[in-house]
């Protein structure tokens, strides 16, 4: 069972190194990387590219493959709340034309579910599956606003590769999100992009988090924190939805 048990974790160690990687890497890389032998690592990517995890490429490099893609993409038509928001934001991404996110908590991360673009062009905007830093977005001021058992301002400030961030401004974020019931985001994850978002409260717990993002200057133009009732309005709605409260 052990064994069986290793061979799976070097498996997973691989696909993680792949998704990592951004672009195909080779079989000598690969096991440099993880320290793994050649043999060892040929044999559990073939396995891997017979089920369509994996992709091996015309130089015989390897990727992670659409199967990955349509097992994660089923994983998320199970999720209610993705369910739910995926009947909302699209009629708010079509009259705002900006893209609009979901964020939910996997363990002690926020991870993007789900993603509808708009118009406007984002010069860097997270991916679907991509994990999303608490201390510096307007997601996370949520989650520590409305889950302080699992994200206080402490832990997180001590979590962080930033060693600049300060407890009480953490704290202070995640109190002014929850008197407010929406966060906002200006250009504090990543030059460029601003942010709003508004909670999904549902039967008193928080379950996700969206977010409209777009450009600053783009943001400043629709006029800023005056669209964070729109968002709240989404969030909402799609609250009720998981509720039950709508069809």
């Amino acid at each position: 069972m052990e064994q069986g048990s290793a061979t799976v974790e070097k498996a997973l160690d691989l696909l993680f190194h792949l998704h990592d990687a951004g672009g195909a890497v080779g079989v000598s890389a690969l096991g440099r990387a993880l320290d793994m032998p050649k043999s060892s690592v040929h044999r559990l990517l073939s396995a891997m590219v017979r089920k369509g995890i994996v992709e091996r490429d015309e130089r015989a490099r390897y990727r992670p493959g659409t199967g990955l893609l349509a097992l994660g993409l089923g994983v998320l038509d199970r999720e209610p709340v993705v369910v739910c928001a995926r009947a909302v934001l699209p009629g708010f991404v079509e009259e705002i034309g900006e893209t609009m996110f979901l964020v939910g908590r996997r363990a002690r991360k926020l991870i993007v579910l789900d993603k509808h673009e708009g118009r406007g062009l984002l010069r860097v905007s997270p991916t679907v599956g991509s994990e999303v830093p608490v201390h510096c977005t307007a997601a996370g001021a949520l989650f520590m606003a409305h889950t302080p058992e699992d994200f206080s301002s402490a832990a997180v400030a001590a979590e962080t590769r930033d060693a600049d961030v300060d407890p009480s401004y953490l704290q202070n974020r995640a109190d002014a999100a929850l008197a407010k019931g929406w966060s906002a985001n200006f250009e504090l994850w990543q030059s460029g992009l601003s942010v709003l978002a508004a909670p999904v409260i549902v039967r008193g717990q928080i379950r996700a988090a969206v977010a409209l993002a777009a450009s600053a200057p783009r943001l400043a133009e629709l006029g800023g924190e005056a669209l964070a009732p729109r968002v709240v309005a989404a969030a909402r709605q799609i609250a009720a939805r998981a509720a039950g409260e709508m069809p």
